[in-house]
């Protein structure tokens, strides 16, 4: 059984957020079961991009407050620090950590962010298809690592939990080769689960304060949840946090390859939950985007049918010109490079992109949205 703790935090005022951290490390079993007086500890956010913490696409930095001043008053030495989408480089993460309310927040509590853009080969025995991963270097710098991650959905994997936190710690660019080597989302998200046992995080916290429903990780809309979840499993986190906003676990690509790998059995059979009652939680109208695949059909019709389906079902992405303010950050990190600025406005090559959907995750002014063919929904209910 592994222990998932559970408890109610219905916003963001500071002394609400560390009681909810110090009870999670109590029902854990304490801190100093975990971290060592001395230890250096990198806090591993999700600050995929420059948003404020009302847009809820980032981890909100009360939160990072109260978990980063418990840790130093355990005695550790903080390091808090992410590789979000897009170049990784100084100026990069400068302007990320103080959009985000993180500049701040380190400087308040006396912990260090983290500018060193190196990179590093990591060795990954027990990963599946990704046996060495190119990883920020500060992995190697710390003692331990935290997973701090964010209630969301996402466009191409359904949800972004505790395990797809962890793909920040791969080194900027080096995302794109991923994307580009893995277009199917099962490989995709088999490689997911790999880099979170590379990460291999020490305990994996998930702010739900306040999370965000529809086009996530970062185009859809903040929804109030009040959940403070922690686990020393990121795999049992998710699906504690999937039944919370009324997910199958089995339709979230990442939980379902953990299911496959013994890692969860996507239910409360293997999961002890401490804390508060979860009915106390559970959402039943979150809105959730339809990422059905055509994978996802293999045994219910025949094989040259699926093929044919295959081109008319694939989602893809639509760009609002009439949003759009022509910063290219969408033409810049797509993966396959597939997208050309005409006139300023982003133009795309659909028969070479490979739906990773980085354009919409990554635009600032949410001026991307995922089309999805009304024959794709009618299917996915099969």
């Amino acid at each position: 059984m592994d222990k998932v703790s559970l408890i109610k935090c219905d916003n963001y005022e500071y002394i609400k957020v560390k009681s909810a951290v110090e009870d999670s490390f109590r029902n854990l079993g304490g801190i100093e079961k975990y971290i060592a007086h001395g230890e250096k500890i990198l806090l591993k956010l999700n600050l995929l991009m420059k948003k404020g913490p009302e847009e809820a696409t980032t981890t909100h930095p009360i939160f990072v407050k109260a978990l980063a001043e418990v840790l130093v008053k355990h005695g550790a030495e903080v390091i808090i620090g992410d590789s979000p989408g897009g170049p990784f480089n100084t100026s990069v993460l400068k302007g990320v950590y103080k959009a985000c309310g993180i500049e701040e927040v380190a400087e308040e509590v006396g912990a260090e962010l983290n500018y060193n853009t190196n990179s590093v080969e990591i060795k990954n025995a027990d990963g599946l298809i990704l046996k060495k991963i190119r990883a920020i270097e500060v992995l190697q710098n710390v003692d331990k690592v935290i997973s701090v991650s964010k209630l969301k959905t996402h466009g191409m994997m359904l949800f972004t939990g505790a395990v797809k936190n962890m793909f920040g710690i791969v080194a900027g660019l080096e995302k794109a080769e991923y994307h580009v080597r893995m277009p199917n989302y099962i490989d995709f998200s088999n490689a997911l689960v790999d880099i979170c046992l590379a990460a291999k995080p020490v305990l994996s916290f998930m702010d739900g304060i306040v999370g965000m429903e529809g086009a996530g990780p970062s185009a859809g809309d903040p929804r109030d949840i009040g959940a403070v979840i922690a686990s020393e499993s990121p795999y049992h986190l998710d699906v504690v946090a999937a039944h919370i906003i009324g997910l199958d676990p089995e339709k979230i690509p990442t939980v379902k390859r953990c299911m496959e790998r013994g890692f969860c059995k996507g239910n409360f059979e293997d999961i002890e939950l401490l804390g508060d009652n979860i009915e106390k939680f559970i959402i039943k109208d979150f809105v959730v985007p339809e990422i059905r695949g055509i994978d996802l059909l293999e045994g219910k019709i025949p094989r040259f049918l699926r093929d044919i389906l295959n081109g008319l079902m694939q989602p893809k992405p639509v760009f609002l010109h009439d949003k759009c303010v022509g910063c290219s950050d969408c033409a810049e990190n797509c993966p396959p490079r597939v997208i050309e600025m005409i006139n300023n406005r982003p133009e795309v090559n659909l028969e070479e992109c490979i739906r990773c959907f980085c354009c919409q995750e990554l635009c600032p002014v949410k001026a991307v949205d995922i089309h999805r063919p009304i024959l794709m929904k009618l299917l996915s209910k099969l």
